[in-house]
């Protein structure tokens, strides 16, 4: 392969994860559906993605080889292992959308169960077979208990907390979510370390939501939403 055919790959791959330039926005209507439909494009997009990496793999390997015996000069290789790490970049982005889109899916499908629900009274909580709302008694800051919430799970479990969602992403801003104010955590709400989490909130009485999943028995979407539901936006008019 070229240089030139190298820095060709390298411009696609850098613009395929440059941010999206602004478009007229409209809430979707049916945030479900949207949301599915989301997800089934970026695993679509997946394959290409995954087919990107082994390339810029292999070409990697074979330029080291190649620059090892003088054959060519080691920047060329440099060059491959920048395609190599600009390819991987971009499959960790599209994944990791994936699962923000299933997790925004199941609070999606959980909003319309929620609305045919009673609100729980402060310190209650309604529990259904896909979720559980838990209504705090007190005034949830995202930026004010992030830090203790951080330290108590580093103590507990020695790593650092898997934060999937904090405040608004793309995501949210994409399906017509409000979610400043709130923060995800991926950890499946009955698992040992999700039952220690909504342990610790419940007795600093900060709402959450555990979402088991959007169907009883799927743990797709799985994950704990700190904060209050996330209320839908308001529809913002496209320039003009």
């Amino acid at each position: 392969m070229s240089r030139w055919r190298i820095a060709c790959v390298v411009a696609a791959l850098a613009l395929s994860l440059a941010p999206p330039t602004a478009t007229p926005w409209t809430m979707p209507p049916d945030p479900v559906s949207a949301a599915r439909e989301y997800r089934a494009s970026l695993a679509n997009l997946l394959p290409f993605r995954e087919d990107a990496v082994a390339r810029a793999r292999e070409t990697l390997t074979t330029r080291r080889r190649l620059a090892e015996e003088g054959l060519i000069a080691r920047r060329d290789a440099e060059a491959a292992e920048a395609a190599l790490a600009t390819a991987e970049a971009a499959l960790a982005a599209t994944q990791a959308e994936i699962a923000q889109t299933e997790r925004t899916e199941a609070e999606a499908a959980a909003a319309a169960v929620l609305a045919s629900l009673p609100k729980p009274a402060p310190g209650a909580a309604t529990v259904t077979p896909t979720l559980t709302l838990f209504r705090g008694s007190r005034e949830w800051s995202l930026g004010a208990a992030l830090t203790s919430l951080e330290q108590f799970f580093a103590d507990r479990f020695r790593r650092a907390l898997p934060v999937s969602a904090l405040g608004q992403t793309p995501v949210h801003d994409r399906l017509g979510f409000d979610h400043r104010n709130a923060l995800d955590v991926a950890v499946h709400p009955d698992s040992v370390e999700g039952q220690a989490l909504v342990a610790w909130l419940r007795a600093r009485g900060v709402s959450f939501l555990a979402f088991r999943g959007p169907v009883a028995g799927e743990a797709t979407g799985a994950h704990v939403h700190i904060g209050e539901p996330s209320p839908r936006l308001s529809a913002r008019p496209g320039p003009g």
